[in-house]
């Protein structure tokens, strides 16, 4: 009998070190705090100009600014509403005295676009102080568009000869508009900016199809705008995706 309580004491004993022996597999925590993917913000942007730019004479919605930002978020962009700084009746010496005291100049944007020098022709502003002040607003641009040049989208001027406010004037008003195109384009490519886009050849068009001009018989409609932003969209498109 005493042996056989030694051997159960035994394997008793034995039993409840095997149990003390077991130990717990470690848990592992997953860091849930890191994302796959950071997160994007919208893109801003900048239009500086005349009255090309506000869209005289149309909504503020058919405006190419706006057109070109609902245009562009259409196709899954997102870019927030433009910021404006432009009147109409303003040459480009008004736009630089403008900037220099606007609510935006501290600010910097993910693209900027320009058009200015309608009225430098039209009030007979010499072409020598266009060449110096479109120079300076231009830089004034690539310094918004956090000094990357190719954020800088420069739009030539448009014809106004072939409008009704013209009287007939298309003989005259046509080559001294490209005298400033020519201009401007020279001083774009003097600042490495390569987005440079003719509208020049689209506002002609008006000359035979008067749905292209506003009711004032001046300014561009809506549907012409739509064609600038034709034009200018796929530059703007590349540069976002980049």
């Amino acid at each position: 009998m005493k042996i056989l309580q030694i051997i159960l004491i035994a394997v008793t004993a034995l039993s409840g070190c095997t149990k003390k022996a077991a130990v717990p597999a470690p848990i592992v925590k997953t860091d849930t705090s890191v994302t796959s993917k950071p997160m994007t913000t919208p893109a801003t942007y900048l239009a500086l100009g005349d009255s090309y730019t506000i869209g005289e004479a149309v909504p503020q919605n058919q405006s190419f600014p706006y057109q070109l930002v609902n245009s562009l978020n259409s196709f899954n962009f997102d870019v927030q509403p433009p910021d404006i700084i432009a009147v109409t009746g303003w040459t480009t010496d008004n736009l630089i005295a403008a900037i220099s005291q606007s609510d935006f100049k501290d600010k910097q944007y993910d693209f900027v676009t320009l058009l200015i020098g309608v009225n430098d022709q039209y009030q007979f502003q010499s072409k020598d102080n266009y060449r110096t002040k479109f120079a300076q607003v231009l830089h004034t641009a690539i310094n918004f568009a956090k000094g990357d040049a190719s954020r800088v989208f420069v739009l030539s001027i448009p014809d106004y000869g072939v409008t009704p406010f013209a009287a007939g004037r298309e003989n005259t008003i046509g080559p001294d508009i490209d005298a400033f195109n020519a201009i401007n384009k020279d001083e774009t490519a003097k600042a490495h900016v390569s987005n440079y886009i003719d509208i020049t050849t689209i506002s002609r068009l008006a000359a035979t199809n008067p749905s292209l001009i506003a009711a004032d018989g001046l300014h561009p409609s809506a549907q012409m705008y739509q064609m600038w932003v034709q034009a200018l969209e796929p530059s703007v498109k590349a540069r976002l995706e980049k």
